[in-house]
């Protein structure tokens, strides 16, 4: 009896997390959509943000939630908007590196006081 009520303890925290996720994520995509942008296409300029030397695909594939192909279309889609730049690595000539563009930069600059206002909102205690 006590092993059930821990093992539904386990699934109500999880349904929590995802439903804590969940809003947060459409909260997230609500106020990005107003300045042009989602939760990913954000949260791939707040990675690159970290370092003007950019990041390789793969480096960046480590450290955001998305398959291979999404984040190939994702900086696709930046590239076209002009947010992001692709070129070769100089190290890996099989790898690619990209780059915010200093439109990118700016935008990331005026939309992160945004998303951290949201993610105050929704995720302090």
């Amino acid at each position: 009896m006590a092993g059930k009520k821990a093992e539904q303890a386990l699934v109500d925290r999880w349904r929590d997390i995802l439903a804590l996720h969940a809003r947060t994520q459409c909260e997230l995509d609500r106020v990005l959509h107003r300045h042009g942008l989602c939760g990913s296409d954000f949260e791939v300029m707040d990675v690159l943000a970290a370092d003007p030397c950019g990041f390789r695909v793969q480096e960046i594939s480590e450290r955001v939630h998305l398959s291979q192909s999404a984040l190939s279309r994702l900086i696709a889609r930046l590239e076209t908007d002009a947010l992001v730049a692709r070129a070769m690595c100089q190290e890996d000539r099989r790898g690619v590196r990209v780059t915010l563009t200093e439109k990118g930069r700016a935008l990331h600059g005026q939309v992160l006081p945004v998303q951290r206002a949201v993610l105050t909102r929704m995720l302090a205690d």
